[in-house]
Parts: C-alpha cells; sequence; structure tokens
C-alpha cells in the first residue's frame, strides 16, 4: 500500500474540525493512492510521500489563482505539483499542494444538488491526480482523468460525477 505523509492547514474556521478534516482526508487519498497504484500500475517510493491540502476560502484561493495562473477569480481546487511529474512515473518525496476554497465548493454542491461532503471527496480527488500529472486540457485526457475520478469515487461509495456531462476540458 503506498504511503502518505499528509499535512493540512486550515485557514477557515467553517471547515470545522481539523482533526476530522484529517481523518476524511486521509481516507480519501490513501484511497486514491491505492488505486493508482493497483489498477493504474503508479509507482510509489518505499517511503512516504509528503503533500499537503490547505482548506481556504474564495478571498485566499482568487490571490493565488492570479498569482500562478493569472486568472482574477476564485475556483474550487488548485494543485500545485512539487516536481513535473508524467502519469504512471515514480514521484519524488514531496509531491505537492492542493488548495481548496469553501466557498465555491459550497456554491457548486448546491448548483449540482449534491451533498457538499461528497463534492468536496471528488474535489480531493482531482487534485490529487492532478499531482500525479492527470490534467484535463484536452478532450482525451479529460476523458481519462474523469474515468479515474470516478472509479476511485465509487471505491469510497460515492457516484459518478459526471454522468450525463460531457467531459470537462
Amino acid at each position: 500500500m503506498p504511503k502518505l505523509d499528509i499535512q493540512i492547514s486550515v485557514e477557515d474556521e467553517r471547515w470545522g474540525n481539523e482533526d476530522e478534516l484529517l481523518r476524511t482526508v486521509d481516507k480519501v487519498l490513501v484511497c486514491a493512492a491505492t488505486y493508482l497504484a493497483g489498477h493504474e500500475k503508479q509507482p510509489f517510493p518505499s517511503h512516504p510521500v509528503e503533500l499537503s491540502l490547505v482548506f481556504t476560502d474564495d478571498e485566499s484561493i482568487r490571490e493565488i489563482n492570479t498569482e500562478w495562473r493569472g486568472k482574477d477569480k476564485p475556483t474550487n481546487v488548485l494543485s500545485f505539483p512539487a516536481f513535473p511529474i508524467t502519469p504512471g512515473k515514480k514521484p519524488g518525496p514531496m509531491l505537492g499542494d492542493i488548495v481548496i476554497a469553501r466557498d465555491t465548493v459550497e456554491r457548486e454542491a448546491l448548483d449540482l444538488e449534491k451533498p457538499f461532503e461528497d463534492h468536496l471527496i471528488h474535489l480531493m480527488v482531482h487534485g490529487f491526480l492532478h499531482l500525479f500529472g492527470y490534467d484535463h486540457l484536452n478532450d482525451d485526457e479529460a476523458e481519462k482523468m474523469e474515468e479515474l475520478e470516478t472509479r476511485i469515487l465509487a471505491e469510497l461509495g460515492l457516484s459518478d460525477p459526471y454522468a450525463g456531462q460531457d467531459p470537462i476540458v
């Protein structure tokens, strides 16, 4: 089983109890890593790979999105791989960072008529896959990434978040 060294930072009190959040993160990302290792033959080093998650708000993620992507608007999740990686290649000791915005996740969950936690779990998986080099810049990449997300979420007992939608590019 892949080993992860997960650190979280909670910048907005609306995220709730940090210990509960860490338990959710651990469950979700260990499941995703195990799925990648087993089904995608994703290699992992023998030592734990480090990653961090920052749970913040729209204003903070908007600033990050502006600085790093040139998009002056909030978004749901941003991923920052520590090193460039191609899917299927072994990551280094530091995987990277995932930043998630509470306000946007809440809005999207309401718009999608999904439970907040289900949408949050989907975004954790989405951000995690980005750290392994998966992307959705074109239809083929989007299809592969969405397929992985759907299968990992099924392992967690969640339904297909893309049912009835075209791939998001």
